[in-house]
């Protein structure tokens, strides 16, 4: 394995991580989905603080991206860390590098007091699922992820007709 370093992610290195970014969304066939730009990612990276990137870095050269953030679990009544993407350029696969990755994940989460690490992966990318089971990650299988993009969350904000009561068949929401 070359040298492997890792290096946080500055203000100058925005287009950087939108390239990863892209990278990424072509991997995972939805490169047509990404929207996000220098700008948008310069604020909520740099100016607002909600999200750390980091990158590997082999001989002087970023080959990928990680990019994390802090979540609450109630129930342990502390912070965790959300992995929300990691890529490594195709040509760096296989060299340990993503294990390292995880490894420096793990140091931050420990540094910062977190009860547990988590991420998503699309169901399809087996190599990846099997690494994450040779770490000891296990799958969350009585969870579902749910999402509500950008036009649901206005529609819902400016919804005024809300009674205060669910709208479903069962006695309550828990």
């Amino acid at each position: 394995m070359n040298e492997l370093t890792f290096r946080d992610a500055e203000r100058a290195d925005v287009g950087l991580v939108l390239h990863f970014i892209k990278q990424l969304a072509a991997y995972e066939k939805m490169l047509d989905e990404v929207i996000a730009t220098e700008e948008g990612l310069e604020e909520w990276i740099f100016d607002k603080g909600v999200a750390h990137v980091f990158f590997p870095v082999v001989d002087g050269k970023e080959v990928g991206f990680c990019l994390y953030f802090f979540n609450f679990s109630t129930f342990q009544g502390r912070a965790g860390l959300y992995l929300e993407d990691v890529y490594i350029d195709p040509e760096y696969r296989g060299r340990g590098y993503g294990k390292a990755i995880f490894r420096e994940l793990a140091r931050v989460a420990l540094e910062k007091g977190c009860g547990r690490m988590e991420w998503v992966c699309l169901n399809w990318n087996k190599p990846s699922i099997d690494f994450y089971l040779s770490m000891g990650a296990h799958a969350m299988d009585e969870w579902a992820t749910y999402r509500m993009d950008r036009p649901v969350i206005e529609k819902l904000a400016a919804d005024t007709k809300d009674t205060g009561e669910p709208q479903v068949d069962s006695d309550r929401i828990v």
